[in-house]
């Protein structure tokens, strides 16, 4: 396996910069009055899942701060999840659309979640640079 040497080589950072892509597109076709509620809530929080991992590709140095935003990063995973379900729930996306992209943040999830149990050897070899 390759070394890292930037954030954008990240299989994570790369599923999570396509979702949040296909998050703004099925977005698009929102009623309008949803733009600044469901629209804007259901974008934003699929950014911020890139963002603070590339945040936390930065913080390596500090394994407390690193394994902070990788946490961040989950955490908006499930609220972009939760902005899922409700959309579907107002049927504004097909359940099937809905559980597809729910089933790749999950897994977006699982490698944040094995990121962080395995923090010391992200910030190790980043202090070894």
């Amino acid at each position: 396996m390759a070394v890292a040497k930037d954030v954008t080589d990240l299989e994570v950072y790369r599923l999570a910069f396509d979702l949040q892509q296909r998050v703004f597109v099925i977005s698009k076709t929102f009623p309008a009055e949803e733009k600044y509620s469901l629209t804007d809530q259901m974008r934003r929080s699929a950014r911020s899942v890139g963002s603070n991992i590339s945040e936390a590709w930065k913080k390596r140095r500090y394994p407390a701060h690193f394994v902070s935003k990788l946490t961040d990063a989950d955490g908006e995973q499930s609220e972009t999840c939760h902005w899922l379900r409700t959309a579907v729930a107002c049927q504004y996306l097909s359940p099937s659309k809905g559980t597809a992209i729910a089933a790749d943040y999950r897994h977006v999830s699982g490698i944040l979640n094995k990121m962080m149990q395995n923090s010391s050897s992200w910030c190790s070899r980043y202090a070894n640079e």
